[in-house]
């Protein structure tokens, strides 16, 4: 029997996906030159069935990267010239700002673990607000209204934000944003290697402006020349073909079932993972005190005395979850709550657990 994987990405993967990649096979999609009409005609799919999904905003494009941390190093390089503002609230907001930092750039945060530290106000100076909408490390996430209401404030600043380890199930109005990005190895439940970046036309619209006026915005994958081949449907090197077309795949399998309905089961689940902590293992808690804060897709729990017993232990059950991340390694286990997972897994995990002396 496999395991069942919990862990934050590498996950499990989405039902269907062991069949398309058959069916990739068999059709040699592999093979697809990404200058052909047929990689084109993918393309197209892939990024209209992500739009229709997620309720992109039609004349936002989307760009196909390699990882969520070149994500940060692109909107950084496209989109500011001198200073950035973070709300940080663990290790991977933590990094978006360090990129910020090492590109040279007067890089401002707030420490942002509780709904103050989130609702700080931005500096005059900075041009971008970074919102890590869930913090894969600590289990921590930004409620959709308080980036919603950031648009309201700040009009006239751009926002981007990371949706690693949410997308698909993030409420997020895209239309309220500039950038979003995320990676398809966890809530698309696909094999690594493939990032999704959310561009608006003003962000658009900026990074030409910074570059017409002598700023550097990166050779590799700027925005304008990412643009340039979008528009053809197309990438401006040879991508993660087999990626591009399991997401386009996956995009469509996921509306047969509904994003309501997914978001839906998902906190469903979210539900009863955090009741069966609070019930029936009170000795384990959330990582996050405020519960209007408490992720729906990675939950983060402490575990007294030291996590590496019950990973052991759950990993002899066929239950795989995650270490704590950074300085929690030995103390916290992490649980994700990805589409890809069903009742069935959580009542196996919840069975394990109950096992936990």
């Amino acid at each position: 029997m496999n395991p069942i994987f919990f862990t934050q990405g590498q996950s499990k993967l989405y039902p269907g996906v062991p069949e398309h990649i058959r069916t990739a096979l068999a059709e040699d999609v592999l093979s697809m030159s990404h200058r052909g009409e047929a990689f084109q005609s993918m393309y197209r799919r892939t990024t209209e069935g992500l739009k229709t999904l997620l309720a992109i905003p039609a004349d936002y494009h989307i760009f196909f990267l390699s990882s969520g941390t070149e994500a940060m190093e692109r909107i950084v390089q496209n989109c500011v010239n001198r200073s950035s503002f973070h709300y940080v609230n663990g290790s991977f907001s933590e990094k978006f700002h360090t990129t910020a930092t090492a590109l040279k750039k007067n890089a401002l945060k707030s420490v942002a673990e509780t709904r103050e530290g989130l609702m700080a106000p931005v500096p005059e100076e900075a041009e971008l607000i970074v919102y890590t909408q869930n913090e894969t490390s600590t289990g921590i996430m930004v409620p959709v209204e308080l980036i919603h209401e950031a648009r309201k404030r700040y009009p006239e600043k751009l926002i981007a934000v990371d949706i690693v380890s949410s997308a698909p199930y993030v409420h997020l109005d895209y239309a309220s944003v500039d950038l979003a990005f995320f990676s398809v190895q966890k809530g698309f439940g696909l094999p690594a290697g493939l990032s999704v970046l959310i561009v608006s036309p003003r962000a658009l619209q900026r990074a030409k402006t910074l570059k017409e006026g002598g700023t550097s915005v990166s050779w590799y994958h700027s925005f304008d020349e990412l643009e340039k081949y979008a528009l053809k449907n197309q990438t401006p090197e040879t991508p993660n073909v087999l990626g591009l077309y399991l997401l386009g795949k996956v995009a469509e399998d996921m509306q047969k079932v509904g994003i309501a309905k997914i978001r839906e089961m998902t906190d469903a689940r979210a539900d009863a993972l955090y009741g069966y902590f609070e019930k029936k293992r009170p000795q384990f808690t959330s990582s996050i005190l405020d519960e209007s804060l408490r992720s729906r897709t990675t939950a983060a729990f402490e575990v007294a005395g030291g996590s590496a017993p019950l990973i052991r232990m759950l990993k002899g059950e066929g239950i795989v979850v995650g270490s704590g991340y950074g300085k929690q390694k030995e103390s916290h286990i992490r649980i994700s709550n990805f589409p890809a997972h069903t009742d069935a897994d959580f009542k196996a995990l919840f069975q394990a657990l109950d096992a936990f002396a």
